[in-house]
């Protein structure tokens, strides 16, 4: 749907919380250099599956940066995990 990939919307997230993922703060401009600058997937915080076409999206609440494998473990559930449930399982699992 046009409304859930907005560019400008992703623009603006990305303009407010930058371009580290919000959960695990990997970087791909740091990590791989400039080819990777602004490599970066954003995250609905509410699904879209619940928002509907008439909803103003808030692109400092209702988007989030991810890594792509944050990105992936979030859809894990239903609900998705949030950024703190996400930074919980990255500690449980640095605690191995």
């Amino acid at each position: 749907n046009r409304y859930e990939h907005d560019r400008r919307n992703r623009a603006a997230a990305l303009a407010i919380h930058g371009y580290s993922c919000a959960a695990c703060d990997f970087n791909f401009g740091d990590a791989y250099g400039e080819v990777a600058a602004g490599f970066i997937e954003v995250h609905h915080t509410t699904p879209v599956s619940e928002i509907g076409e008439n909803y103003r999206i808030n692109p400092r609440a209702d988007l989030i940066p991810l890594c792509p494998n944050c990105h992936s473990v979030a859809h894990k559930k239903i609900p998705p995990f949030t950024v703190d449930e996400l930074r919980e399982l990255l500690r449980h699992e640095g605690d191995r």
